[in-house]
């Protein structure tokens, strides 16, 4: 059910996926800066890094993400996310929250919102698959909790993420495994085929699921005899585009993301992928793995607005960089509702391991957008500048995020679908409202 009327701003989305917990008073909203030193009090230090100027006057980001300020007059910065309350804090608990709309665990499998658009947008490109997930592995901690929501639920297999693990090898994602020849890869498909056509695929699901994963398998053996195949093969790029965005598997994905634009993918997610106690799951040593990945995210995800933006693909392309929550020195859940500690932080910090933020916070968290009509050069929310860093102005949560989203795309906020004789929308109850601020 989608009576679509709303004029579509965008075509395309991208989502940057910050997973782990990415500290937005050191990143996208910094506070006052204290250096470290030894026996330092823990309460008084706010950002672990110095504040450095954005293309915007009087807008600062943290020092590191200098090539990303140098853009945002592209885009938005949201300073205002409030994460959703459950409970003790998880992160596949939270980023299932966060890719859904959805609280789990759901009685139902509530598809992932590249999902959504896949259903209701189809692709743009019959080859391309309408959404592409790259840069996740399962075979990590969380993995069977990661793989709940990377999945189209009950809308069908067809629906669901074409998955690339690693870019640097995009093309052997459509390619038939190793080992097998396409003589014997185009015999096992008929095979397949024959066997759904024939009903004997046993107790596997209803007819639904059975046509939707007919369908999922004839669009992967389209992708893999067309010349849109060569979109994954990051070789084709020149040396020079290539090194700028080449910081590891997140840059390469974001080049990835450029190319699958430009050959007509319709919802790409590219991760730092979340791994427990790696990359933006700081537990310790916050400040110094901070470095790191802002060197691994700032390059590319600035090179990849400006390409948009020089091809002509950014107006309608609406990009967007999230986490599941953000994080503090002192601060687990949120002032008015703090949850089991998980960091043993010390209020004296003897040891630079303990110089970061480690704790989760969910109260005020950082997001950015840009294109597909949002406003550009924008600073949306605000954040207290003393602890708790917490969010003051302008407060916006999942479902208006979601809908800010559909609505950029044109999907009526009453999409739904009966699901066990009731509607299921998409976001919960069809209540969510898109914040019509952000657009230009």
């Amino acid at each position: 059910c989608n009576s679509n009327k709303i004029r579509a701003k965008a075509d395309t989305v991208i989502l940057l996926w910050m997973g782990g917990g990415m500290a937005h008073t050191d990143t996208f909203d910094p506070k006052k800066y204290t250096p470290y030193t030894r026996c330092m009090e823990a309460n008084s230090v706010l950002s672990t890094f110095k504040s450095v100027p954005t293309a915007l006057d009087g807008v600062f980001f943290s020092e590191g993400l200098e090539s990303i300020g140098q853009v945002l007059n592209k885009g938005t910065v949201i300073r205002s996310y409030v994460a959703g309350d459950m409970g003790h804090i998880l992160h596949s608990r939270h980023q299932y929250h966060w890719h859904t709309c959805y609280k789990p665990p759901q009685s139902v499998s509530a598809p992932h919102i590249g999902s959504w658009i896949s259903k209701e947008l189809g692709p743009k490109n019959p080859v391309i698959p309408a959404f592409i997930d790259i840069g996740q592995r399962f075979t990590l901690g969380e993995g069977e909790e990661l793989k709940a929501f990377h999945t189209a639920g009950f809308l069908g297999n067809e629906y669901g993420p074409f998955l690339i693990p690693d870019p640097s090898a995009g093309l052997e994602s459509v390619r038939p495994p190793v080992g097998m020849s396409e003589m014997r890869f185009e015999k096992r498909n008929r095979l397949y085929n024959d066997l759904i056509s024939q009903g004997n695929m046993g107790e596997y699901g209803s007819d639904y699921q059975k046509e939707s994963l007919k369908r999922s398998m004839e669009q992967a053996y389209m992708l893999l005899k067309s010349p849109e195949a060569a979109a994954f093969d990051l070789s084709k790029e020149p040396k020079e585009v290539y090194d700028t965005y080449n910081t590891g598997k997140f840059g390469l994905g974001c080049l990835m993301a450029k190319r699958l634009t430009q050959q007509g993918a319709r919802f790409i997610s590219v991760t730092t992928e979340y791994e427990p106690f790696k990359n933006w799951d700081t537990h310790e040593n916050g400040h110094t793995t901070l470095e790191k990945m802002k060197k691994q995210i700032d390059g590319p995800v600035a090179q990849l607005i400006k390409d948009l933006d020089e091809s002509g693909h950014l107006d309608r392309t609406l990009v967007i960089l999230a986490s599941e929550f953000s994080r503090d020195m002192m601060v687990e859940g949120r002032p008015e509702l703090k949850v089991q500690e998980q960091v043993n932080q010390p209020n004296i910090l003897e040891d630079i391991k303990h110089y970061g933020m480690h704790r989760h916070f969910t109260d005020g968290c950082s997001m950015l957008m840009f294109g597909g009509g949002i406003k550009q050069g924008n600073v949306y929310g605000k954040t207290a500048d003393e602890r708790p860093c917490k969010t003051i102005e302008n407060p916006i949560v999942i479902d208006q995020v979601h809908q800010t989203i559909y609505h950029a795309l044109g999907i009526n906020p009453e999409t739904n679908y009966l699901v066990e004789e009731r509607p299921f929308y998409t976001t919960p109850d069809g209540k969510g409202k898109a914040v019509m601020e952000l657009f230009g």
